[in-house]
């Protein structure tokens, strides 16, 4: 499927402007006398940020995880109300599979209009790859963008994941998208079906559970996207058919879950998601798992069990 610049345009980035304050600056010697002191902050009327609590650490828990399940495992979990954190391995890359489809629309979004949505969009037979329940029902009269962006997030149609990534202007143009809401860490090299490999040591689309996290919250909570637009992300990840056994399995009673999963070689697992209490601010979480061996299978109990631990330690 070639990225052609006259129907697709790459996403614009604009890097914000970062304001450091000078530090580290020392008065020289006064042969009159000590230079007077600056006034406190709370004598100048204000305060100073507050620093965000210590992450809480819950490695032995789960390091048994990992024994129990033979995985390597990364969690990333937080609270967005206090900014307290549950995390383990959080900075590993791992292989991000189809969770990154819930980036992808939220690129899309970014740059289309909600009345743009019901755009359609035509491709072929030959634009199908593996695991395409959705489009492979619709090459005779094409999909809406709407459409194809449901398909990808609550069904996790690959084809409907490669017309997300070629509307953006391919890789390229995805990268440059989170880029743009701040995140130099996920790496954007390929499309469906050799994105999902996950041969591991290929840094190729990988991401770590708390640059997934960040990107995730930017796009489902905070106001990277208009409200509207917004909602219809949230509203896909919340009607995701894919996740049951995963972190909607391991969240507490009476939560509302929107989460978007993966899966891929050498038993890759994931699930990543946003999760609303019955009262008080939303947590979201990424867990993400792998194993070494290019035919092991994966257990969705682990993602499960994973969601109960760091949940539990936020509250």
């Amino acid at each position: 499927m070639p990225w052609s610049t006259t129907r697709h345009a790459a996403l614009a980035a604009l890097a914000p402007i970062v304001l450091v304050p000078l530090t580290g600056c020392s008065p020289s010697a006064d042969p009159a006398g000590p230079a007077a002191s600056p006034p406190s902050a709370e004598a100048a009327g204000t305060s100073r940020p507050a620093e965000p609590p210590a992450p809480i650490r819950m490695d032995p828990e789960f390091e048994r995880l990992e024994e129990e399940f033979d995985v390597r495992l990364g969690v990333h979990a937080l609270d967005t109300g206090t900014d307290q954190v549950v995390e383990f391995q959080a900075d590993e890359r791992f292989a991000y599979c189809s969770t990154f489809k819930a980036l992808a629309f939220g690129a899309v979004l970014d740059r289309t209009p909600v009345d743009e949505l019901d755009r359609v969009v035509t491709f072929s037979e030959e634009d199908l790859v593996f695991h395409s329940p959705v489009t492979r029902e619709h090459v005779a009269d094409g999909m809406t963008l709407r459409e194809i962006g449901d398909a990808a997030l609550r069904h996790s149609d690959n084809t409907a994941s490669n017309l997300l990534i070629e509307e953006l202007g391919g890789p390229e143009g995805l990268e440059e998208a989170l880029r743009g809401i701040g995140d130099d860490v996920t790496r954007v090299d390929r499309v469906a079906p050799e994105m999902a490999q996950a041969v591991p040591g290929d840094v190729r689309d990988t991401s770590t559970p708390r640059a997934m996290t960040a990107s995730l919250r930017a796009f489902a909570l905070d106001d990277v996207l208009p409200e509207d637009r917004r909602g219809v992300l949230v509203d896909m990840m919340r009607a995701n058919t894919t996740g049951d056994d995963l972190i909607r399995a391991g969240a507490p009673e009476g939560w509302t879950v929107g989460d978007k999963t993966g899966a891929c070689g050498y038993g890759t697992r994931h699930d990543i998601g946003v999760l609303w209490p019955p009262e008080g601010d939303p947590v979201v979480l990424a867990v993400m798992s792998s194993r070494d061996e290019a035919g092991a299978q994966y257990d969705d109990a682990l993602i499960a069990r994973a969601t109960e631990l760091a949940v539990g330690a936020l509250d």
